[in-house]
């Protein structure tokens, strides 16, 4: 993944130069605009997507997952990466890590969203791999990010000691490289970021709650009408359906908010290589 990464942000960063050495050379030239870097950078997603299914696969606590589900989605967050990167909110030394990103977004939020779970094999080496995509932004951001890290961990432990439930031990792991990226870019990133995954997840448990109900409603009715009991279960809807006394996952609300705090920010000049900066 740190290699796929890499080697888009530098042919993106390559396509850049080209064309504006061609802007110079040739000022009435037409600029290529985004649809190159989108196209680019979703295919090379289509093929990162690929590996995170194989990976999820192969992984003792992993997970299956059909295609190409995988591959639309890091391919999709890999294109927006590259549209935002083509019209100048993105900079170029931040490619790796704001890819790197939506991969574990995919990766780690599938994995928790099927099975309430992020397993260890991609939170735990996921620290290191977003200080390393951070070099290309310079010694100040590492430093920052590995405070960054310290303070989002230790954020997480205390409310993980708190409630259980609500923040499981992976997401304490996972808010590791999280904090990395977003110290990176400004410490209120972390607040900006923090607020944002607690509002996705209220959402998602409002969404899941309203489904459930829905459901234990109209159940018992399709029943009736097929002339069948409330069965050995009880009123309700069928067993695949109930939520009920099931976390709602917080890992992907915590990927998600990270990618768009992130994205965010630095197209809005805020962050070591911003405009202006």
């Amino acid at each position: 993944m740190v290699q796929a990464t890499v080697q888009v942000a530098a042919v993106l960063q390559e396509a850049l130069l080209q064309e504006a050495l061609l802007q110079e050379a040739l000022p009435g030239r037409a600029p290529v605009g985004v649809a190159l870097p989108v196209v680019m950078s979703a295919g090379a997603g289509v093929w990162a997507g690929a590996g995170a299914r194989v990976l999820l696969r192969r992984l003792r606590r992993g997970t299956r997952i059909p295609p190409p589900w995988c591959e639309l989605a890091v391919a999709a967050l890999w294109a927006a990466t590259g549209a935002v990167w083509a019209a100048g909110g993105l900079p170029g030394e931040w490619v790796p890590a704001v890819l790197g990103l939506g991969w574990l977004a995919v990766a780690a939020g599938a994995v928790d969203l099927r099975h309430r779970r992020l397993p260890n094999a991609l939170t735990v080496p996921a620290f290191p791999v977003a200080l390393l995509l951070l070099l290309p932004v310079g010694p100040a951001a590492v430093v920052r990010g590995a405070v960054g890290a310290a303070v989002a961990a230790a954020v997480l432990v205390a409310l993980h000691l708190v409630d259980r439930r609500a923040v499981g031990a992976g997401d304490v792991k996972l808010s590791a490289p999280l904090g990395a990226v977003l110290a990176a870019v400004a410490w209120p990133a972390l607040v900006l970021a923090a607020v944002a995954a607690a509002s996705f997840t209220a959402a998602y448990a409002a969404s899941a709650a309203a489904v459930t109900t829905v459901l234990a409603a109209v159940a018992p009715c399709a029943r009736a009408r097929a002339g069948a009991g409330p069965g050995p279960a009880g009123p309700g809807p069928p067993g695949r359906w109930r939520r009920t006394g099931r976390a709602v996952p917080h890992g992907p609300s915590m990927l998600l908010a990270t990618w768009l705090v992130t994205v965010v920010l630095l197209a809005l000049g805020v962050g070591p290589g911003g405009p202006g900066r």
